[in-house]
């Protein structure tokens, strides 16, 4: 799936629509468009284990929690002289979904976190840049006399995934290393609830500083909730913190459980809203949730059948497109849901990233909604101040394709970008 970017104009799309301009000759834009995001800056190391094991050393199945340097670096030898380690890719829950942003869009974005200072060829940091995409820029990263953080990803039979973290340098970033011009020109400020977890961390008063930045310059704050054990202990906090800082959550459905205290999805979502102005909400074998506002006088009703659930024909407007709810006269709550694509992979190799990657998908749409505005400012696609580029039904589809992507393969991130359309998928799926 293709959007407007620095590419041909054959890519735009739905090319069909009316009262389109003519791009031919496009003009030089003032700035890029990219998004900008702070992370804890990690190695994942996949290790195969079962239950017995998490027993063992008393690890929380499924949960995310720090460890001692001492124990990663015992069960690591172990993992290693037993051949149970899987893979090691650079990770984060940022830095993933940043990489996979840039293999999509073919546009810069921006790392802000820490890195050991003396990269060595073959240790972990060099190992992260090389295997993150050239598009990332990590030109604002702030250098650490500490070794890389690495997080244990042990993987059980059942193919849930439980994180020890080693924490190495990826707490150090300060507010000096948070470039305030890059934030204010970005399309979204990334972040993630880990980088929140500490507040006697450094990077916990930069991840504020940065917010506030965004928040001064009408930046979109996007943030990741992490895991449902860090939720739940950091509720409270956490909430307040949505909902002063952050424009859209991001979330699989037991850290919407442990956020609302809600089972049910859709009424999850209809909860969240009253916080944030969007959530992305993943929901495994039951696809993906969108949620958010549109104004009343630009509501779209969708084409497809209604659906009842816990709400009541609530995608009567998925074919809408999100929008800030404060600058809304009539707020609206919009819903969209989709299955798994083409039912979910037969076989899944691995779960770690997939959420990362329906979270690009979603940012993507939000920076190419900028560069349209930017390169068209008189289309029809920006009669009003909207979030997105595409409807939430489309964007649904897209971060619902991205994930399966990473799902089929053995690596958190993309490997490759998507092909422009799909052949198992019919004409409608693409021109809403």
């Amino acid at each position: 799936m293709k959007f407007p970017g620095r590419r041909d104009k054959k890519h735009y799309f739905p090319v069909t629509e009316k009262g389109r301009s003519d791009i031919a000759e496009p003009k030089l834009l003032s700035r890029d468009v990219y998004v900008v995001g702070i992370d804890q800056l990690l190695v994942d190391i996949e290790i195969e284990v079962d239950d017995s094991f998490l027993e063992k050393y008393d690890f929380p199945k499924g949960q995310s929690f720090l460890i001692p340097d001492d124990i990663a670096e015992e069960v690591y030898q172990w993992s290693r002289d037993n051949n149970k380690i899987r893979g090691e890719f650079p990770g984060g829950a940022v830095g993933n979904t940043l990489h996979n942003f840039a293999v999509l869009s073919d546009a810069n974005c921006y790392a802000l976190g820490a890195i050991k200072r003396q990269i060595e060829v073959g240790d972990y940091a060099f190992k992260y840049l090389s295997k993150t995409s050239g598009l990332v820029d990590m030109s604002y990263l702030q250098p650490s006399e500490k070794p890389m953080g690495r997080a244990l990803c042990f993987i059980t039979p059942d193919y849930e995934r439980t994180f020890a973290i080693s924490k190495g340098c990826m707490d150090d970033l300060t507010e000096e290393y948070i470039p305030e011009e890059v934030i204010k020109k970005s399309c979204a400020l990334l972040l993630s609830a880990y980088t929140l977890r500490g507040q006697e961390e450094s990077i916990y008063n930069a991840t504020v500083k940065a917010c506030e930045v965004a928040k001064e310059n009408n930046v979109p704050v996007v943030l990741s909730l992490g895991t449902s054990s860090l939720v739940e202990e950091k509720l409270e906090f956490l909430k307040e913190f949505s909902k002063k800082h952050a424009t859209i959550l991001a979330m699989n459905q037991e850290e919407a459980m442990a956020f609302t205290g809600i089972e049910d999805p859709l009424l999850a979502l209809e909860q969240i809203l009253e916080s944030v102005d969007m959530c992305l909400l993943t929901a495994g074998s039951r696809g993906l949730y969108v949620g958010g506002y549109c104004d009343k006088k630009n509501l779209r009703a969708t084409k497809d059948p209604l659906v009842t659930k816990s709400i009541v024909n609530y995608n009567a407007f998925e074919y809408s497109r999100a929008m800030r709810k404060s600058i809304c006269s009539e707020p609206v709550k919009i819903y969209t849901h989709v299955n798994p694509f083409k039912g979910g992979p037969v076989a899944i190799k691995n779960t770690n990233g997939a959420g990362d990657a329906a979270l690009s998908a979603l940012l993507h749409d939000i920076t190419a909604n900028q560069y349209h505005k930017e390169m068209i400012p008189n289309s029809p696609k920006h009669d009003d101040q909207y979030l997105t580029y595409s409807s939430i039904s489309q964007i649904s589809k897209y971060s619902n394709r991205v994930s399966f992507e990473v799902l089929i393969q053995s690596s958190p991130r993309l490997l490759k970008g998507l092909p422009e359309k799909e052949d198992s998928l019919e004409e409608a799926h693409w021109s809403n």
